[in-house]
């Protein structure tokens, strides 16, 4: 590849060109594609990387330049990034010198004036107009201002290099012909070409500058000529709707009375007037949504933008009509103030006061490698993990995140309309994801018949409750019902391999939602959960997949699709799509967000069915759509969040000691606690004590199931003590529920579980634990006698 001759610098260009930067001492410098612009200094390895890949950025604003030889310069932000770089001759070196220290003063000065922005702002104007052209002037003047800087800058560099030259030029005329006249006249030569540069550079500044003036002076005449005629016309305006304001004052007024006929005859002396008035608001309001119908059906064959425009009054309407405006959401949110059971209207119920910190978590090394090479291939739940890999948190508190925005749940359970209804639970399905983002630690693997209660009547008016019902494979039960009318549960087992460089978790099971007031029954699975980086370079955890969350009552359908992180794709990070359509396959809504930030919905008024060779090669539908309305979005993490392994204000409460909570719950949890406090080594010798109790309790299950198929005296004794220690746990086959329908394990651990049942479930057919009821009652009388003993 030729090398492109480099262009001249000039202040504020963008100045490009090959140089060589110094990598390591194996490959030494490497040829890279240096791009300077905006007072950043960019590199790539070649021309064609300028698109997608950017190797680095160091910003000039606060860089330090240093000039080492003929060749080489460094270039320092104060420790963080050093490029030793390397020009091809002395004469280039000198060109991206120049240049680096232009961008340098340019980019100081605009940092400068950003610091000082919020005291020199103007209000804008009144007018639309006004306020662009004030902002055109106010950018020009910068504009100019910059290019005065730019000259002086040029100005002292021509004082410099003009200095150097003159005493380059003494020294040569005192100099003898001999060996140093050929040194002294490559002296000169070089600070003459340097001479030359600048003054190219002041040349090129001064041209810029006098364009600039000449331009902008004659639009300025204008836009000043314009600002006074649109005065003079909006004093003609103003005065015409202040004629127009009194007339139809004066109109109303004068009025004649409504016929008798239709005058109300209950009326007294004073009715007349008031009761026109009622009746001439009433007629109003029908005139009004009567046209709001009409351009309903109009626009529902094209939704040009353009409508929006047209008339903001019927937008305004039909937005009401399809519950979509801001007026709807406030009117929920009005409701749920004032329904007599939410726990926000009892004022005179004490909320307790949850803690928002946990101690930081400690910087502890470890050598990762020495612990992975031997787990390759293996399912995560059965690699010994010291906590350095953990966050001091259960698998089952992490399950009772799903529910920390419940508040969509409980706007989805006022809706009228079954399809309004289903984008918020797929926004409460993709909101269960935005606390993972930064969340690389792994939760704490649960004991079996470990539980975890999550009591928020009083603040949020639900409650929950997580139980581990096996442990080959890892499963937990979940169930949650809440006073405003909706029931959550769900069973998910997690399935996950270690392939070396990343972790796939690949959750199995459905999780049900299920609306008292309608009846809706909604389900929907997980998508698969990628931990990245695991061995080399920064962990970071991403979603992909797609999702069905059907209305099994209505049949409505909404399909998410949670796109995989690129690195070659120019497209939103985290992005995720859906669309709600109802049993015969019609779109009504759009959704479109991040899993991590937010979701927005649209309400569709046409579809239409493109070519074979639609603009991605895949899409075939076209969605014409109103513009979008924000259904949910992430709550920023508490402050100092990095240093509490990025938990969310909910997270935070979770590991928080409570009374009454049973013995099996994870807050008493040692291992975890200790971890929680920083003690580490402490956890890690309390978490191995744990699993080795949890092998000798499984072989002994294992033990009396064995003995229990052939009954023997020995044999009854070994039931009885370990009826006694694990309480009493009827075979795994005998299970039957309100259905009828006896269910076989599939677990491996011959354990019932004490709070749920497994049954059939009526609605999609899987095996599935179901909440039996028993806890809350038991919490009450403090009744924990037949919890086992896994701490």
């Amino acid at each position: 590849m030729s090398e492109p001759k480099a262009p001249t610098p000039a202040p504020g260009d963008t100045y490009k060109g090959w140089l060589f930067k110094w990598t390591n001492y194996i490959k030494g410098y490497q040829r890279r594609w240096f791009v300077l612009s905006n007072g950043l200094l960019s590199y790539y390895r070649t021309q064609a990387e300028m698109g997608h890949t950017c190797r680095g950025t160091i910003n000039l604003a606060t860089a330090n330049i240093a000039v080492e030889d003929s060749c080489n310069f460094v270039i320092s932000n104060g420790g963080t990034q050093t490029y030793h770089l390397k020009a091809s001759s002395e004469v280039e070196r000198q060109r991206w010198i120049t240049a680096l220290e232009l961008a340098k003063a340019k980019a100081f000065r605009m940092q400068a004036e950003s610091d000082d922005s919020g005291d020199d702002s103007t209000p804008p104007a009144a007018g639309q107009g006004a306020g662009s052209r004030n902002s055109e002037v106010q950018s020009t003047l910068r504009t100019l201002g910059s290019k005065v800087e730019d000259l002086s800058t040029c100005n002292d560099l021509i004082a410099k290099h003009g200095s150097a030259l003159q005493r380059s030029l003494s020294e040569l005329e005192g100099v003898r012909l001999g060996g140093e006249t050929s040194e002294k006249i490559r002296q000169v030569t070089e600070r003459a070409t340097l001479f030359r540069i600048t003054s190219n550079a002041m040349i090129n500044a001064c041209r810029d500058f006098l364009a600039l003036a000449q331009t902008h002076s004659k639009r300025w005449q204008k836009a000043l000529q314009a600002e006074r005629e649109q005065r003079v016309r909006l004093e003609e305006t103003l005065e015409q709707l202040a004629k127009q304001h009194n007339h139809l004052e004066r109109a109303f007024r004068g009025a004649t009375v409504l016929p008798a006929s239709q005058s109300n005859p209950a009326i007294d002396s004073k009715g007349p007037v008031s009761g026109k008035g009622d009746a001439s608001d009433e007629d109003e309001e029908n005139e009004f949504f009567d046209a709001c119908e009409d351009v309903q059906e109009f626009i529902t064959v094209p939704a040009d933008p353009k409508y929006h425009r047209r008339s903001g009054s019927n937008v305004s309407g039909i937005s009401s009509e399809l519950g979509m405006d801001d007026g709807t959401t406030s009117l929920d949110e009005q409701s749920l103030a004032s329904n007599p059971e939410s726990p926000q209207s009892q004022e005179l119920v004490p909320v307790r006061k949850r803690r928002t910190r946990i101690p930081d978590k400690p910087n502890y090394s470890l050598n990762l490698w020495s612990i992975m090479k031997n787990c390759i291939g293996k399912e995560l739940s059965k690699i010994p993990m010291p906590v350095n890999f953990n966050e001091p948190l259960s698998m089952l508190q992490r399950l009772s995140e799903d529910l920390e925005y419940y508040e969509l749940l409980d706007r989805a359970a006022k809706c009228q309309s079954s399809l309004e209804q289903m984008c918020y639970v797929a926004a409460f399905t993709v909101s269960s994801y935005s606390t993972t983002v930064h969340r690389t630690g792994k939760p704490f693997n649960p004991l079996l018949g470990e539980t975890f209660e999550l009591d928020r009547v009083q603040e949020s008016g639900y409650r929950s409750l997580c139980e581990q019902v096996s442990h080959h494979p890892p499963a937990a039960a979940h169930h949650a019902i809440s006073e405003r009318g909706w029931t959550l549960r769900q069973e998910i087992a997690l399935a996950s391999k270690f392939r070396g460089k990343y972790l796939s978790i690949m959750p199995l099971g459905s999780i049900h939602c299920i609306f008292e007031k309608s009846t809706n029954h909604y389900t929907w699975k997980k998508v698969t959960t990628t931990v990245h980086n695991i061995i080399v370079g920064k962990l970071w955890i991403d979603q992909s997949g797609e999702i069905d969350v059907v209305n099994h009552k209505t049949g409505d359908r909404c399909h998410l699709k949670f796109a995989p992180y690129s690195y070659f794709s120019r497209d939103v990070a985290r992005k995720v799509t859906g669309v709600v359509t109802d049993k015969d396959g019609k779109a009504h809504y759009v959704l479109s967000g991040t899993w991590d930030e937010k979701m927005e919905y649209s309400r569709v008024m046409q579809s239409s069915r493109g070519g074979e060779n639609g603009a991605d090669g895949r899409q075939k539908t076209v969605y014409q759509t109103l513009k979008a309305k924000e259904l949910w979005r992430k709550t920023p993490l508490p402050e100092g969040a990095e240093n509490m392994y990025y938990f969310s204000t909910l997270a935070l409460t979770l590991n928080e000691l409570e009374e009454g909570v049973a013995p099996t719950d994870s807050r008493r949890r040692p291992d975890q606690r200790l971890m929680e406090q920083g003690r580490w080594e402490e956890a890690n010798a309390e978490k191995q004590r744990l699993e080795e109790k949890q092998r000798t309790v499984r072989r002994e299950r294992e033990r009396e199931a064995n003995r229990a198929a052939s009954p023997s005296e020995e044999g009854k004794e070994s039931a009885d003590r370990a009826e006694t220690l694990h309480g009493s746990h009827p075979p795994a086959y005998s299970m039957e529920g309100p259905y009828g329908a006896p269910v076989k394990s599939g677990h491996q651990d011959n354990y019932k579980s004490m709070w749920f049942e497994q049954l059939v479930d009526p609605v999609t057919g899987e095996p599935t634990h179901i909440y039996k009821g028993g806890y809350w009652e038991a919490k009450e009388q403090g009744n924990w006698d037949s919890c086992p003993d896994i701490f």
